[in-house]
């Protein structure tokens, strides 16, 4: 529980992934769907989360190892970013196939 108390407290980035979370996967009930695609919907959304807090992980350790600017430390940051980028991609995603659908519906 640290490490949540940790990432809320000093990453921004973390508090906004979570507030989706808990926005959006509380928002999931409200819709139409099965119980699997519920659990896809919430799924995708806790992996932006965990990708979030291994990129400020990432971010972290680069920092102590030394503030200076590096071009490897540039690179390490970017693609810590760039797999957030993607996991919210994914998320978007299965979001829109799932609720599609009931676009058409209603």
């Amino acid at each position: 529980m640290q490490g949540l108390f940790a990432a809320l407290r000093y990453e921004i980035a973390f508090r906004q992934a979570f507030l989706l979370l808990l926005t959006a996967g509380i928002g999931s009930f409200f819709f139409d769907v099965s119980p699997v695609e519920r659990l896809a919907m919430i799924t995708v959304l806790l992996l932006v989360v965990m990708v979030e807090v291994l990129n400020s992980a990432i971010e972290c350790v680069v920092d102590r190892i030394s503030p200076e600017p590096h071009l490897l430390s540039g690179r390490a940051k970017d693609y810590g970013s760039l797999a957030v980028l993607i996991a919210i991609i994914i998320a978007l995603a299965t979001w829109l196939t799932v609720l599609w659908p009931l676009i058409g519906r209603g």
